[in-house]
């Protein structure tokens, strides 16, 4: 805790989408072009998207126009572009019909009654976390967290707790994997790889300003019926809202709030009696 802060360089694009790859078919640069234009500051310029996607502003263009004939995409102020009609209402729809968002919601409106902190629920693609729920508590600042967020792997507490959960040799790939991605760290490999070690013993991970100058978060990994890890509960504030004595006091809550969904999930499919057992006993000793 109580890192000295770390300025990072401004973001660059993916070492493996830096540049525009001849096998890349359509289809695979339209989705490249989606992801980006739903990230953190949209409406995003032309260039901006070439740039995040490593394609060509030609390529880009053109896909724009296309992705904005069929609804998908639509002009913004300035020349800019935001997500379009259809591809919210598809969203929207994906959103609402995950049995693990049903199962989270209520769970991360608990914690976030509970703490007054920020709730949210992630799952890994590939070197990044996706945010895909959030419970914000009403107060005089907001953090900048939204459905569709993404943030890199090895720096936001939802990934660490994901690599924490994971086996050990498929964990080791996916953070060779993450750290070939190129995104500045703010501390070693190797005490990322501490804190992944003391999250698997603990059942939860800290993000102490990895991915973002004074914020702190905490995160605990969910399981569904078959074991297989599926994403993070995390919890999220400023320093001065989460500090020491609060992740002694919320990292507990959070690791029993992500045991609760996965019971929640293994009830859905199978009965698994060691994730409920440790669910109900975390719970109690939790919240």
């Amino acid at each position: 805790m109580g890192k000295p802060v770390i300025s990072r360089p401004k973001e660059q694009p993916p070492a493996g989408r830096a540049v525009e790859q001849s096998v890349m078919g359509p289809v695979d640069k339209a989705m490249e072009v989606l992801s980006a234009l739903v990230e953190t500051g949209a409406p995003h310029r032309l260039a901006d998207l070439a740039r995040r996607t490593g394609l060509t502003k030609p390529t880009v263009h053109r896909l724009l126009r296309g992705l904005a004939g069929s609804g998908f995409v639509e002009p913004a102020e300035g020349g800019s572009y935001r997500a379009g009609p259809r591809l919210l209402g598809l969203a929207a729809a994906a959103l609402d019909s995950g049995p693990a968002l049903r199962r989270i919601r209520p769970v991360l409106a608990e914690l976030r009654t509970r703490t007054g902190l920020l709730a949210h629920y992630a799952v890994r693609d590939g070197d990044a976390a996706v945010c895909l729920e959030v419970s914000e508590p009403a107060r005089e600042y907001a953090l900048e967290l939204r459905p569709g967020s993404r943030a890199p792997l090895l720096l936001s507490a939802p990934g660490l707790a994901v690599l924490a959960a994971l086996p050990p040799a498929e964990a080791e790939e996916a953070f060779s994997a993450a750290e070939a991605a190129g995104h500045p760290l703010p501390v070693s490999a190797a005490d990322l790889r501490d804190e992944i070690a003391a999250a698997a013993e603990r059942g939860y991970a800290v993000d102490d300003q990895y991915e973002q100058e004074d914020h702190r978060a905490l995160a605990s990994a969910v399981r569904d019926a078959e074991g297989r890890v599926v994403g993070a509960v995390a919890l999220t504030g400023l320093v001065f809202t989460l500090d020491r004595a609060g992740v002694e006091l919320y990292g507990p809550m959070v690791r029993a709030a992500a045991r609760a969904v996965s019971a929640g999930l293994v009830s859905d499919g199978h009965p698994g009696l060691t994730v409920a057992r440790e669910a109900v006993r975390d719970l109690g000793a939790g919240l």
